[in-house]
């Protein structure tokens, strides 16, 4: 039988874990409570088939390459990925990016770190660079009804996201027939922020909230941060090496699912 073990099994993580078990995958997750556990780690390793991190870098390292890198890199699970973020491009002033594209100009310098550091660890890793998730209970919806949502005056401002439920087709879509290497997996169509926020007001029939400028938005630093990248990430290389397509090939299609 197939054995899928997961470090941190987060939202996306998670939504993957139920994906795989219904797969008849055995599933078996590694969390803080079980991580410094270093002989049942090792040997929940050694078991995999499959392996599978989502744990992002914890200030300059990642957690699970400190500590058990070592035991992977040996390991002889035919399948290992990562879910990384497409933060490691940093800002392109809205032009499109792809797998060939440099990383490292960005804030998320640890992510980049981590990302290429998974990359060389073992020859059957797959990276999966992921734009801004949505989907149930994490959802524009759910800003908006908890007052969380902003419309901020950037002009020309946009970003790629990706519905939960594509994350986990194109993780599966990997595991069943698609090569090592390094994957986008976003949606077909970015767009503003603003435009999603005005989308979600509109379906829930309420007036969306006032466009402000940036220095006015009452946004925290890591919200601040978010803004001051701009770039479209294309999706090309996921759809031709792993037959994969997006459920939700935009914002507007992801919401409308969200609603039903």
């Amino acid at each position: 039988m197939a054995h899928l073990l997961v470090f941190g099994p987060g939202y996306a993580a998670s939504h993957i874990v139920i994906a795989a078990q219904e797969r008849e995958f055995a599933v078996e997750t590694i969390d803080r409570a079980t991580f410094a556990d270093e002989a049942h780690v090792t040997a929940a390793i050694g078991r995999a088939t499959h392996i599978l991190s989502s744990v992002p870098p914890d200030g300059d390292a990642d957690p699970v390459l400190a500590r058990h890198g070592p035991a992977i890199a040996r390991s002889d699970a035919r399948w290992i990925g990562y879910l990384s973020s497409s933060g490691v491009y940093g800002d392109t002033g809205g032009a499109w990016v792809d797998e060939a594209a440099p990383v490292g100009a960005g804030r998320r310098t640890a992510r980049t770190a981590a990302d290429l550091a998974w990359q060389a660890l073992h020859p059957q890793v797959r990276v999966f660079r992921l734009p801004g998730i949505y989907g149930p209970g994490r959802s524009p919806f759910d800003r908006v009804r908890s007052g969380q949502a902003h419309r901020v005056d950037l002009p020309g401002q946009v970003f790629s996201r990706i519905h939960v439920d594509d994350i986990v087709g194109g993780v599966l879509a990997s595991i069943e027939r698609g090569p090592a290497g390094v994957f986008n997996l976003a949606d077909d169509r970015p767009a503003s922020q603003n435009a999603v926020i005005e989308a979600a007001c509109a379906l829930l029939g309420i007036a969306p909230p006032p466009l402000l400028p940036l220095d006015r938005a009452g946004l925290s630093p890591a919200a601040r941060a978010f803004y001051a990248e701009n770039r479209r990430v294309a999706n090309g290389r996921a759809k031709r090496l792993l037959g994969w397509t997006p459920r939700h090939p935009d914002y507007r299609a992801g919401l409308r699912a969200l609603m039903a």
